[in-house]
């Protein structure tokens, strides 16, 4: 029967040779019912896999993994699935690092004064705290956030900083750290922010490992960009997912209105108006934001020069690009690939 690899063997870096010398962290998950399972599994998967790499290379977990919850040995999450806890500690036992997890049941688990009590006491003794998700809710409600930047899933950031206007909320980033706060974007965010962590404890080097056996990015291309301008069309899929295929592969063609409605079957007042209604944006805009997310997927994962990634992308000139990119990403091209480049 074919296995899973065993987890490569690799050099510890400088980072990792401290883990190995140093004590075990103590990492608690924070669940409750209805918690989003991805939210809990994802970090702790990250973590796990961080201890996998350091045994390999001959040195001892640097992690304690824990779940916990008020009051229950098992918890559901939103999926259906159980999954095992432990009670909540005392809040005067060791800890390194505290993990709120996201999920529906976040409003419910804030409305609980005595977990908000325990979650304000444990975020004291931590040395660290972080939310997955709209676990920056149950943060907020502690008042663990006030003051501080935040973020959290993109459809929930509005209802973040209306329901906690003391926090500073940012929609675009994956994850953001301030001092020992740390909050992560929609559900798979909650693995980037793991790999930040182990980064930081162990080196580069296991980090990199670590992302490597999970088949993911380190560090993930764009900002919360998860909620890509692709992704943010196939609300309208059903009525127009042809004719986005069509001109994700023809950027540097003829996309005037006049082509498009034609490859629609439409006169041009009829398409523009019908994908307007679906999309919420106008062909023009919708056109110059594939090809800014084309754009940025050249910049993350080649070397070609922005001079022919904007002519592959139809701007036509570097110049035509940048504005784009200003006007929808808030950055130059320059920017963004120096801070996302492979």
């Amino acid at each position: 029967m074919a296995q899973m690899p065993k987890t490569p063997r690799f050099s510890p870096s400088s980072g990792s040779r401290a883990a190995q010398a140093g004590s075990t962290r103590v990492i608690e998950v924070l669940a409750y019912p209805s918690v989003q399972l991805l939210d809990v599994t994802g970090p702790l998967q990250v973590f796990a896999t961080a201890n996998e790499q350091i045994v390999e290379a001959g040195g001892t977990p640097p992690y304690a993994l824990r779940v916990v919850a008020k009051d229950r040995t098992q918890v559901a999450a939103s999926s259906g699935l159980e999954i095992t806890t432990e009670p909540l500690p005392r809040s005067s036992s060791a800890l390194d690092t505290l993990l709120v997890a996201g999920g529906p049941g976040v409003d419910l688990a804030a409305s609980d004064p005595a977990l908000l009590d325990w979650l304000r006491q444990r975020a004291k003794k931590a040395r660290r705290v972080a939310s997955v998700c709209t676990g920056a809710f149950l943060l907020g409600a502690s008042g663990a956030l006030d003051g501080r930047r935040a973020v959290t899933h993109w459809s929930y950031c509005a209802d973040l900083a209306r329901r906690f206007p003391a926090i500073r909320v940012e929609a675009d980033p994956i994850f953001v750290r301030d001092g020992a706060i740390w909050t992560s974007a929609g559900v798979t965010a909650g693995i980037d922010l793991a790999l930040a962590l182990v980064e930081e404890d162990l080196g580069r080097t296991t980090a990199l490992a670590v992302a490597r056996y999970l088949v993911v990015f380190l560090k993930r291309p764009g900002g919360q960009a998860q909620f890509s301008e692709a992704l943010s069309l196939q609300s309208a899929e059903d009525e127009f997912g042809a004719l986005h295929d069509w001109i994700n592969k023809h950027l540097a063609g003829d996309l005037s209105l006049s082509r498009l409605a034609h490859q629609a079957g439409m006169s041009e007042r009829s398409f523009s108006r019908h994908y307007a209604k679906a999309t919420g944006l106008t062909p023009l805009r919708a056109i110059e934001r594939l090809r800014v997310e084309a754009a940025r997927r050249m910049l993350s994962e080649t070397r070609l020069p922005a001079k022919r990634i904007s002519q592959r992308c139809g701007f036509g000139s570097e110049e035509t690009m940048r504005r784009s990119f200003l006007r929808v990403l808030a950055t130059s091209p320059q920017d963004y690939r120096r801070r996302f480049g492979s």
